[in-house]
């Protein structure tokens, strides 16, 4: 599957890691140092999150705060300019509920489909177990 992963930090970063291991065409965008190995294993580094959205079937978000997700989705070289028809974006960021029906809204406008799945528990993505939560609606 191809599948962009825009936020490699603490939480992001261990679960790019286990999606480029199973195997998985992994597009990154915003890659630190600390996440280079990402690149190492196998995952494509990006210029844009526009890029990604392109290249990917689902794009998925792992960022701090709402500004954030608001930039990367909407900002110059943002994932809407990347989405369509047949394009799922997955927002595991714990953000504002009422920016993420907003968001959604608007990533519909594209064609795309969009989820809200909020984790929660700090690093522990590390052993492959983060709680997370699920809202959205897909089939445009």
């Amino acid at each position: 599957m191809k599948i962009g992963f825009i936020g490699t930090g603490v939480m992001g970063r261990p679960m790019a890691g286990h999606l480029i291991a199973a195997g998985h065409d992994v597009f990154l965008h915003r890659v630190k140092d600390v996440s280079q190995h990402l690149i190492e294993a196998g995952g494509k580094a990006l210029g844009t999150a526009r890029a990604v959205a392109e290249a990917a079937e689902i794009i998925i978000l792992m960022l701090p705060d709402t500004p954030d997700v608001e930039a990367v989705l909407f900002g110059l070289g943002g994932v809407a300019e990347g989405s369509g028809p047949g394009k799922l974006v997955i927002d595991m960021s714990s953000i504002s509920p009422g920016a993420t029906k907003t968001f959604a809204a608007r990533i519909a406008e594209t064609g795309a489909s969009y989820a809200d799945a909020p984790v929660s528990g700090g690093g522990s993505g590390r052993q492959g177990c983060v709680p997370d939560y699920y809202g959205g609606q897909f089939g445009g």
